[in-house]
């Protein structure tokens, strides 16, 4: 792996969370490929970048700021196939009927990404949630979709073999 490839590989990660907390979601064209697998965790999947775009619109347009912050990238790089580990913390605030709601979560991301004629570009994304904290409220962004947050650890995932950057 060559410095290039890690710098780009980690400003792609970052680029994500400016594009979602700025919702310049048509920035996704330039993180994702089209057909971009999202999995949340406890059933929570979102399939291609047509579906990414449009629900994050909906999903976001509920919150009054975001702010999500990745640190720690671990990058591999075997020729037009890469994997990023990256840790994230987030933050969303929500006016609420009683004020302003603040929700916090911290957790990892766990990216395949392949390099494309533009550049790399993530092609699955696995992120957990290792721990949350502040007015659940706040993440009940759409009507009738309950949060059912599921909390793990990066261990357990790990001896579970569910860690793809941990992969041979």
């Amino acid at each position: 792996m060559n410095g290039g490839d890690f710098a780009q590989i980690v400003n792609l990660v970052n680029l994500y969370a400016m594009a979602t907390d700025s919702r310049r979601y048509h920035l996704f064209e330039r993180i994702f490929t089209p057909d971009v697998h999202l999995d949340f965790g406890a059933g929570a999947a979102i399939e291609g970048l047509d579906i990414l775009v449009a629900g994050y619109a909906d999903i976001h347009a509920v919150f009054s700021a975001t702010q999500h912050m990745t640190s720690g990238h671990v990058v591999d790089v075997e020729g037009d196939d890469a994997r990023c580990f990256s840790y994230v913390s987030g933050r969303f605030r929500r006016t609420l009927a009683d004020g302003e709601g603040l929700f916090q979560s911290t957790g990892w991301y766990d990216d395949v990404l392949r390099r494309t004629p533009q550049g790399w570009r993530i092609a699955r994304r696995v992120s957990r949630m290792v721990t949350w904290s502040g007015d659940i409220r706040v993440m009940q962004a759409m009507q009738g979709v309950d949060t059912n947050y599921v909390l793990g650890s990066l261990f357990d995932e790990a001896d579970a073999g569910r860690v793809m950057f941990l992969q041979p």
